[in-house]
């Protein structure tokens, strides 16, 4: 059956226009390989990026969603090289440039995924079941998914970071130039593991900070 079309993100809106990060500062956030987000942002198909590479920022926050989305998928084994294809069938059927960050992918990708599977490659089947007659993602699929925020549109506004399982750590566009933060205290992630690298304790940053010694201890840990 038909689905409906989202609203297309405008090139002018800034989740889309401005580069925050490096491709090896996205991988270290979302928790996957360096090498394996480059192949993936190589392909337009999977992670939008800006002509800029190295140690320059090129991946702007729609591209680190589109990360985040492709992670879930590979941790569910099935190969990138059996992904693709069924990536390709879902964006023609949402009918959306960065379908993998549209709302839509939540709403509609599993029916989609689910008959493409039963059609042209039944390996795919790990990425859905049906539930109460329902097709939708697997658990891990679904985790991840519920890390993103979206807007009135359909698209991210705000990600959960899955490095930081332990404490709330988001990238949202709107605050701190859209660099890590810990959500509850307002604190850029960057800042607290800066003070930490110039040999100060971990008493002394979260009396600065304002932030539980322990909270700290977990961010350090995890980045």
């Amino acid at each position: 059956m038909p689905h409906a079309r989202p609203h297309r993100i405008p090139d002018s809106d800034t989740r889309l226009s401005v580069p925050l990060f490096t491709v090896g500062e996205a991988a270290r956030y979302l928790d996957v390989a360096p090498s394996t987000l480059g192949r993936w942002s190589r392909s337009e198909l999977l992670i939008t990026r800006g002509s800029e590479g190295g140690r320059t920022a090129s991946v702007p926050f729609i591209g680190l969603a589109e990360g985040l989305v492709l992670a879930a998928f590979r941790r569910t084994g099935i190969s990138m090289q059996r992904i693709i294809p069924a990536l390709q069938k879902l964006k023609a059927e949402v009918g959306v440039e960065h379908a993998l960050a549209s709302r839509s992918l939540y709403s509609d990708g599993a029916e989609i995924l689910f008959d493409y599977s039963e059609e042209c490659d039944h390996s795919l089947s790990g990425l859905t079941v049906v539930t109460s007659g329902q097709r939708v993602f697997t658990d891990v699929i679904r985790d991840y998914l519920k890390l993103i925020s979206y807007d009135q549109a359909g698209w991210p506004d705000v990600l959960r970071l899955p490095r930081f399982p332990r404490i709330e750590v988001v990238v949202d566009p709107r605050r701190s130039f859209g660099q890590p933060i810990l959500q509850q205290y307002g604190v850029r992630v960057e800042d607290l593991v800066d003070r930490w690298h110039a040999g100060e304790k971990t008493k002394e940053i979260a009396d600065d900070f304002r932030v539980p010694p322990d909270v700290v201890e977990d961010v350090l840990r995890a980045a």
